[in-house]
């Protein structure tokens, strides 16, 4: 029986994955000597021997990279799309006359959108494979941009960009899922690192794309500009990329079973081979399409750490993309900056995101090592731990922790120097911070929130999007009222406190989440058991 805390094999022979991990630069465990050699120093986080079992993932070093790149590509989708837009709502609102609270109105929109979209994607690549998913987004998302670079009027800027937003909000929960499907939890940090740049990296260059485009090509340069990247992106990805979804391929020995999971080359193989009267190697079951059900999004909103997580990743959330938000309308009204200097204002921004990407894969992953050897745990990074006897909510939570507070400072002082309306070298080294501390907290929350639920971390995300982009979606709709009637500073001076009234909730998250999920390691269990027993009646 599978422990769903434990990151799932599939059962096959092992000496099979012992000579295939000698190819992905692990030891194999049918060496005794090395593995002697390997734990000489006594250290726990080196590889033990364990009992002979399945490897994670068969996929090589080689095949790894190349799927996290494709994948890093991807998750930069996402925040392109919704930042891309920011330094062209003034030449937008002006071009189809009106109002830009009523081109606030497509953020919103945009953002309901999102939050909805990724709960249906979430639960489709959880059950039908990540590939599906992927082509179905991107098919949807590039025709989305097509429209939205020939339309004329707001209505159809309105629709489209909800469309827009079905299309490309799905692609951040895709990301983390091929990551928990490829990589054990002691080296998830690093890969998360990856991915997180690539999602970070659309907050620092898509304003500056998008405010080049506005100045010399006009605004629907914008929406052609997201149409070729994604056309662009397509093609390789089906071309190539293997699907990684673990309730499909397993740990990646399993042949994949429709076409839908399998990439062109090799369906051209497999067609060149059963000409050829070979076997096309492993049984397989064709596999049906479902439609997605978003409701089991919400059960992931229903268990009480995952809750807590759920609400404070949120709020963190929220304060970073209101100031991004509302960063392109604040400074040019103080600073009467053209299209392209206020897209250039994000970089700042945008590059402290990336040094958080980068910066927590290293700083998670060090600190899990760090824990496992202050408690004798055993890594092994070849089947993947068992995490029902570690704290994986102390391991990731307190690197989180002084990034956090030094963010909240760091938003406070923000909106003081927007009302005393200083030189811009002081908000934008301030939102170069945010987007270090505010950013990089969030993105640890979320690494945690796929090690919490790695039985389907599709799912866990789109629950993440589901609750930050209502949340979101209600923020950016009433943030202009907020400043006009609280003033620049105290409105963030009040979303950073905000973050520090509800902070509790990660010292509740260290003390009681270990008991918590072990509450739900065990229900699971015994609905498994129920669901054995069910069917192996006559």
């Amino acid at each position: 029986m599978m422990d769903p805390h434990q990151d799932p094999p599939l059962q096959q022979e092992s000496q099979k994955y012992d000579a295939e991990d000698a190819g992905d630069g692990r030891p194999a465990d049918n060496s005794s000597s090395n593995i002697n050699d390997a734990t000489s120093d006594s250290d726990p986080e080196a590889l033990a021997q364990v009992p002979s079992g399945p490897a994670y993932s068969v996929f090589s070093k080689s095949t790894k990279r190349w799927i996290v790149t494709m994948i890093a590509f991807s998750s930069f989708v996402s925040p392109m799309t919704a930042n891309i837009y920011f330094p062209a709502l003034v030449p937008v609102a002006r071009d189809l006359d009106v109002s830009v609270s009523m081109i606030n109105l497509t953020l919103t929109t945009y953002m309901i959108f999102q939050a909805i979209a990724p709960t249906l994607v979430g639960d489709l690549a959880d059950a039908a494979g990540r590939r599906p998913a992927f082509l179905i987004c991107f098919v949807i998302y590039i025709f989305a941009n097509l429209g939205l670079a020939l339309q004329k009027n707001f209505a159809a800027l309105l629709v489209l960009r909800m469309v827009q937003s079905a299309g490309s909000s799905g692609t951040v929960a895709l990301s983390f899922a091929v990551i928990a499907d490829v990589a054990v939890s002691a080296e998830r940090g690093k890969y998360m690192g990856i991915v997180g740049a690539g999602i970070n990296i659309g907050p620092a260059l898509s304003p500056v794309f998008g405010g080049l485009l506005a100045e010399y090509l006009g605004w629907p340069a914008i929406f052609w500009f997201c149409m070729i990247y994604a056309a662009v992106w397509l093609i390789p990805y089906a071309l190539t990329v293997p699907e990684t979804c673990r309730n499909v391929v397993g740990n990646g020995s399993i042949p994949a079973q429709s076409w839908w999971n399998t990439t062109a080359v090799d369906l051209c193989r497999a067609r060149r081979r059963k000409r050829n009267g070979e076997s096309l190697g492993g049984a397989r079951t064709k596999q049906k399409l479902r439609f997605p059900n978003p409701f089991n999004t919400l059960k992931v909103a229903f268990e009480k750490d995952l809750a807590l997580l759920l609400f404070y990743g949120t709020l963190t959330y929220l304060v970073f993309i209101l100031i991004a938000a509302t960063l392109s309308t604040e400074l040019e009204a103080i600073y009467h900056y053209s299209d392209l200097q206020l897209g250039l204002c994000y970089l700042p921004y945008g590059v402290g995101c990336c040094f958080a990407a980068v910066m927590q894969g290293y700083i998670l992953d060090h600190n899990y090592r760090r824990i496992a050897r202050k408690i004798g745990f055993t890594i092994d990074y070849k089947r993947g731990d068992d995490l029902s006897n570690f704290p994986i909510e102390k391991a990731r939570i307190l690197p989180a922790s002084p990034f956090l507070f030094a963010g909240v400072a760091a938003v406070i002082c923000y909106g003081w120097v927007l009302h005393f309306e200083t030189h811009v070298a002081g908000p934008l080294a301030l939102v170069f911070l945010i987007g270090l501390c505010v950013t990089g907290s969030f993105s640890i929350l979320n690494t945690l929130l796929v090690d919490l639920y790695p039985e389907a971390p599709a799912t866990a995300v789109a629950a993440m999007n589901l609750v930050r982009c209502l949340f979101g979606a209600g923020g950016t709709a009433v943030i202009e009222y907020m400043l006009r009637a609280m003033g620049r500073g105290w409105t963030f001076t009040f979303w950073g406190l905000v973050l520090v009234l509800f902070s509790p909730i990660l010292w509740v998250l260290t003390k009681w989440g270990p008991g918590w999920r072990e509450e739900r390691r065990v229900r699971k269990l015994k609905e498994e058991e129920k669901e054995r027993a069910v069917t192996s009646r006559p």
